[in-house]
């Protein structure tokens, strides 16, 4: 199962950048598959992209309202809100573990060896809720110019995709822009190594602190149709669920957290007693293949009668 999500994650990786043209283009493509939503994290002006981001789609939204309303031009985007909803309330976070781009990147790199490797601390998990309300929602509406503009605060000051994904890109492309790089550039620049270098030692940084997507999709976790159930009869209580859990979760503990990116290695690989299970819309999904298991058996005490 872990090597069809990776699969999964490459493919859905390539499909959502297959615009091959840009070394030749020099540019962003503009085409008509620009018109669909990335359900993960991947950059619009990204030149190989073939769809926008939902974050810089709701933030380009919303820093043009006080600018529309105050010009006469009132309108709502129910495309850009109902297609990220639809994807949210069909399956919560499982997008983060099976088909965002900038989530596979940090798996490959928490792979490198290293001598330790550590968790996130808990109270770090919470800033990704603040970038969703204030840097996501909040700012761009709010904090304005003279002309009732404001700016897409998370893209520009943080997304580490965004460098990753368009900023260096276009640099080499476009080698007349480099005169241009400044303090925002170099601090975009700052964010990104920051966080590849943190995914070597700890499992998806970005996603367990900072990525506002997966804190948006997370409030679905619990009403999506995807579910996982616990049988608390047959559960043991090990903890060995947590032992594989790329977002640092004992499941038995927190059933459908909203940490949870239904990677399914707590079922295939670490449950021994078949105490975890995936359900779609109510109705349990039993052809899932897991791992082999080892029988335990009770270790004998030796008879010294």
């Amino acid at each position: 199962m872990e090597t069809l999500r990776k699969l999964l994650q490459t493919f859905f990786t390539i499909l959502t950048n297959s615009f091959v043209l840009f070394p030749w283009t020099k540019n962003i493509y503009q085409g008509p598959l620009k018109i669909l939503c990335s359900p993960g994290l991947n950059c619009y002006s990204c030149p190989a992209s073939t769809t926008y981001c939902p974050l810089g789609a709701i933030q380009q939204l919303l820093l043009g309202v006080r600018f529309s309303i105050e010009t006469g031009s009132y309108y709502f985007s129910s495309y850009v809100f109902g297609t990220i909803g639809i994807i949210a309330s069909l399956t919560g976070r499982l997008t983060c573990g099976w088909l965002c781009p900038f989530g596979l990147l940090q798996e490959l790199l928490y792979k490198i060896p290293s001598r330790r490797k550590f968790q996130v601390a808990q109270p770090l998990r919470y800033i990704k809720y603040f970038m969703l309300v204030c840097l996501v929602i909040l700012f761009p509406l709010m904090l304005t110019d003279q002309w009732g503009i404001g700016k897409p605060w998370f893209c520009k000051f943080i997304c580490p995709a965004g460098t990753l994904e368009a900023g260096i890109p276009m640099i080499i492309l476009q080698p007349d822009l480099r005169p241009t790089l400044g303090y925002l550039f170099y601090n975009k620049l700052f964010w990104m190594f920051w966080f590849l270098i943190w995914s070597i030692y700890s499992s998806r940084p970005f996603c367990k602190t900072t990525c506002p997507l997966g804190a948006f999709y997370g409030l679905f976790n619990r009403i999506s149709i995807f579910q996982l159930h616990l049988n608390k009869q047959r559960c043991t209580d090990c903890g060995a669920c947590r032992s594989v859990c790329p977002m640092d979760i004992q499941f038995n503990k927190n059933v459908n957290s909203s940490e949870c990116i239904l990677c399914l290695r707590c079922m295939t690989e670490a449950c021994h007693y078949d105490a975890i299970s995936i359900h779609c819309a109510g109705l349990p999904l039993s052809l899932i293949p897991r791992k082999p298991r080892t029988p335990k058996t009770p270790q004998l005490q030796p008879d010294h009668s």
